[in-house]
C-alpha cells in the first residue's frame, strides 16, 4: 500500500528545513537503514534513514527546495504499486497528480548518525513533483554554492571550483556573480562633473553584488544578536607564559600518531579548570542553573557557510590524543557541512582561537546557554619581569567572557586563575 513520506523535524523546533538531495532512486529498493534522503538546517547536514523496507515510488520535492515540517515529500510503499493507486492516494489527500519517473537519483556523501522522521503538524501543499536529476551530470557543489548559484543566476557549468577535488564552494560563486557583471562605463578624467558627489549606485560608481544571507548567516545573526541583548556578559582578560606547554607540545608531536595543536592543549586545559572549578561549568535554563559533571566543550570551527561550535564530548576524561583525534574529526565534517545536529548542541564553555591570523586578543560573544567563551590570541614573544629581572617569553592573551546569571565575577576570576596555571605548569594537562 503506498504511503506518504513527510519533511521530518530533524531538530528541536526546527518549522522548516532544505531537501539536500535524494540517495536512493525511485522504483528500486532500499532497506530499512538505508538513507534516503539527506535534509539540511541552518548549521548541519542530516540523512534520514528508512524506518521500514521499501522502494520509492513518486518525488514530490525537488532537491534544494525549502521544505516546512510535515510537508509530503514522496510516494513510497513495501512494494512497487500501480501508478494509479499513486494518483489515487495523492487525490486523496488534495496533493493533486503528478507524473510517474523512474529516473535515478544522484549518490551523495553520507552522514554518520540519521535522523527519525517526525509525525505530519498538519497538510501543507508541496511544489509540483519532479523527476531527479541524472547522476551523470552531476556537478559537485556545496548546498550553499547551489542555493548561491540559483539566487545569483550563475551557472554552475561554467564555474571552476576550488575546494577538494574540484569541489564548488559559496567563494567561486560569488567570483563568478561579480566577473559576470558587464563594466560600467566611467567619465573621462577632464570631465568636469567628475568633481560633483557620485551615486555609488549611478554608472560612474563602483560595482558591487548583494549576496543574499543564508540560513546560516541569519541564525548566526539572530542567535548572537539575542545573546549580546538578553546575556549580561562581563570580560576577565589575562596573560599566561607558555614556553612549556610549546615545549610539550614538541614532545608529544615528536612521537606516533594524530598531531596535537595548541588548540587541543588549551581544550585539554579547559577541562582541568573545570574539573577545579565546578561551578563553571554550567548552563543558564530561565528558572535554574544546570550544573554538569562531565565536561563538554565547544570548538569554534570557521566555514564557508559560517562560524559553527561542534562539541567535544566528555573532554575531562579524554586523553591528549583522544582530544585530538575528536577535534580534528569534527573540524573536518564542519568545513564539509557533515556534523549532526547532536554535534552541534550542549556544551558549557566554548574556545574561540583567532592567533593563527595574527590577531593579539579579542572578546567574543557567548553562546547561549552555554556559561562563557574562552577568546585566544595570538602567541607573542614580550618583555616579562622575573624574580626581579627582565626576561622574554611567549606569552598567550586571553579574555573569557562570563555569563552573569550563572556565574559571578570571583568564581570566573577563580577559574581563570586556575587554567593559566595550568598553561604555566602543562604536566598537569596528562594528568
Amino acid at each position: 500500500m503506498a504511503e506518504i513520506l513527510r519533511m521530518p523535524e530533524v531538530a528541536a523546533n526546527t518549522t522548516e528545513a532544505i531537501l539536500e538531495s535524494w540517495n536512493v532512486g525511485l522504483n528500486t529498493p532500499y532497506a530499512a537503514g538505508d538513507t534516503i534522503v539527506t535534509v539540511e538546517t541552518e548549521k548541519a547536514a542530516v540523512d534520514v534513514e528508512a524506518e521500514k523496507d521499501g522502494v520509492l515510488l513518486r518525488l514530490l520535492v525537488e532537491a534544494g527546495t525549502t521544505v516546512a515540517v510535515g510537508t509530503p515529500i514522496a510516494v513510497w510503499s513495501a512494494s512497487e504499486e500501480p501508478a494509479s493507486e499513486v494518483d489515487a492516494l495523492m487525490a486523496s489527500l488534495g496533493i493533486g497528480e503528478a507524473p510517474a519517473t523512474t529516473t535515478a537519483a544522484p549518490a551523495s556523501v553520507p552522514v554518520p548518525a540519521p535522523a527519525e522522521p517526525a509525525t505530519p503538524g498538519g497538510t501543507v501543499t508541496p511544489p509540483p513533483a519532479v523527476a531527479a536529476p541524472d547522476s551523470s551530470e552531476r556537478i559537485f557543489a556545496s548546498p550553499l554554492a547551489r542555493r548561491l548559484a540559483r539566487e545569483l543566476g550563475v551557472d554552475l557549468n561554467a564555474v571552476t571550483g576550488s575546494g577538494p577535488h574540484g569541489r564548488i564552494r559559496r567563494a567561486d560563486i560569488q567570483a563568478a556573480a561579480v566577473t559576470s557583471v558587464e563594466p560600467e562605463e566611467t567619465l573621462p578624467a577632464d570631465d568636469t562633473t567628475a568633481e560633483a558627489p557620485r551615486n555609488e549606485t549611478a554608472a560612474v560608481g563602483a560595482r558591487f553584488v548583494d549576496v543574499p544571507n543564508t540560513r546560516m548567516r541569519s541564525a548566526i545573526a539572530r542567535r548572537l544578536t539575542e545573546s549580546k541583548q538578553n546575556t549580561p556578559h562581563f570580560y576577565l582578560r589575562a596573560g599566561a607564559r607558555v614556553d612549556a606547554l610549546l615545549e610539550l607540545r614538541q614532545r608529544i608531536n615528536a612521537g606516533q600518531g594524530v598531531k596535537t595543536s595548541i588548540n587541543d592543549l588549551l581544550v585539554k586545559a579547559i577541562a582541568s579548570a573545570h574539573t577545579s572549578v565546578p561551578a563553571m561549568n554550567t548552563q543558564w535554563n530561565g528558572t535554574s542553573i544546570r550544573h554538569f559533571s562531565d565536561v563538554d566543550i565547544a570548538v569554534a570551527v570557521a566555514t564557508d557557510g559560517g562560524l559553527v561550535t561542534p562539541v567535544v564530548r566528555g573532554v575531562d576524561s579524554l586523553s591528549m590524543s583522544g582530544v585530538a583525534k575528536a577535534t580534528k574529526d569534527l573540524i573536518a565534517r564542519a568545513k564539509e557541512r557533515r556534523l549532526r545536529q547532536d554535534e552541534l548542541e550542549g556544551g558549557t564553555i566554548t574556545i574561540t582561537n583567532l592567533g593563527m591570523y595574527g590577531t593579539e586578543d579579542f572578546a567574543a560573544i557567548i553562546n547561549p546557554p552555554q556559561a562563557a567563551i574562552l577568546a585566544v590570541g595570538a602567541i607573542r614573544q614580550e618583555a616579562v619581569v622575573d624574580e626581579g629581572a627582565v626576561t622574554v617569553a611567549s606569552v598567550l592573551r586571553l579574555t573569557l567572557a562570563v555569563d552573569h546569571r550563572s556565574v559571578d565575577g570571583a568564581t570566573a576570576a577563580e577559574w581563570m586563575k586556575a587554567f593559566v596555571d595550568v598553561l604555566e605548569h602543562p604536566l598537569r594537562i596528562l594528568l
